[in-house]
């Protein structure tokens, strides 16, 4: 079994900082692409930050230059560092990875429970 804990969210002012952080654990041989989904109400679940193995990196454009991605392999984890928030930033935000249990079996997307981000004054 695998399992993706985020943690990190909460209630910042507009301007403010947070980081989300999220830990993989279980049986895992290889952990490939690692991201952030966000979800806002009404709205449907939108890419916001993803990090290969390799360390290459690609953002959703409205956080550009506000939000950096990271991960350390050797401890299966992902961070979000998100400067400047605003209030459309507002929403549930998720941690995925894909993940391959075993060298014989095909990788797989696991998600985390995800963590509410509220940006307001």
């Amino acid at each position: 079994q695998v399992q993706l804990v985020e943690s990190g969210g909460g209630l910042v002012q507009p301007g403010g900082s947070l980081r989300l952080s999220c830990a993989a654990s279980g049986t895992i041989f290889r952990i490939n692409v690692m991201g952030w989904y966000r979800q806002a109400p009404g709205k449907e679940r939108e890419l916001v930050a993803v990090i290969t193995s390799d360390g290459s990196t690609n953002y959703e454009d409205s956080v550009k230059g506000r939000f950096t991605i990271s991960r350390d392999n050797a401890k299966n984890t992902v961070s979000l560092q998100m400067n400047s928030l605003k209030p459309e930033d507002t929403a549930v935000y998720y941690c995925n990875a894909n993940i391959e249990v075993s060298r014989w079996k095909y990788a797989h997307d696991y998600w985390g429970q995800g963590t509410q981000v509220t940006v307001s004054p």
